[in-house]
């Protein structure tokens, strides 16, 4: 991939999340449209990553995987405190806050042929859904919203870095095939179905 290429890819990746958040809420324009300043910030974000990889190849992996971890706990937290700027349901808030969180990943996975993270076992929607639900309950709670937004970033992040530490994971689901009875392939009405197990 040439370095336009990756720029385009880090710039869907950064604002991917938080415009599938604010159509999905109705705050259009979405918020890169309102305020060119984050379009040039991921420019310039771009542009030092290439150039650092360029002098340096070898950046280790956990470092990738720490700043990942931390973009994705931030994005969490301001999809879920912008969820509740246009309506107060704490579940629909964590639902986007884990959209925001995982949309750009998705988008980029997508694009370059990969299996999305949340479709892997590791734990990652999950650490999103865990960083919600104490936005949601420190609210509840009657804890300021900088204090909330504080413990979910908190605890979204940590969620993250133990179970990229001890490689924890979610149990898989297999897919069985049925296949059709002598009777069904004769009438020709069997289109083919899979069952979760």
């Amino acid at each position: 991939m040439d370095a336009f290429g990756a720029v385009v890819l880090g710039g869907l990746t950064a604002i991917g999340g938080g415009t599938i958040r604010d159509m999905a809420i109705g705050a259009t324009p979405v918020f890169w449209m309102n305020d060119s300043t984050y379009l040039w910030v991921i420019l310039a974000t771009c542009i030092t990553t290439i150039i650092a990889i360029r002098n340096q190849r070898n950046i280790p992996n956990w470092l990738l995987s720490i700043s990942d971890a931390i973009g994705l706990a931030v994005f969490v937290g301001i999809g879920f405190e912008k969820a509740m700027q246009y309506q107060n349901l704490y579940t629909v808030a964590t639902i986007i806050g884990v959209i925001t969180g995982c949309g750009g990943g998705i988008v980029r996975d997508s694009l370059t042929g990969e299996i999305p993270s949340i479709f892997k076992r590791e734990i990652y929607a999950t650490s999103c859904f865990i960083g919600g639900i104490v936005y949601a309950s420190s609210l509840k709670l009657g804890l300021t919203n900088a204090t909330s937004f504080f413990l979910c970033v908190s605890c979204t992040l940590i969620a993250r870095l133990i179970s990229m530490n001890y490689s924890l994971s979610l149990p898989t689901v297999h897919m069985i095939e049925f296949s059709p009875t002598k009777s069904e392939k004769k009438d020709g009405i069997y289109n083919g179905y899979h069952e979760k197990v």
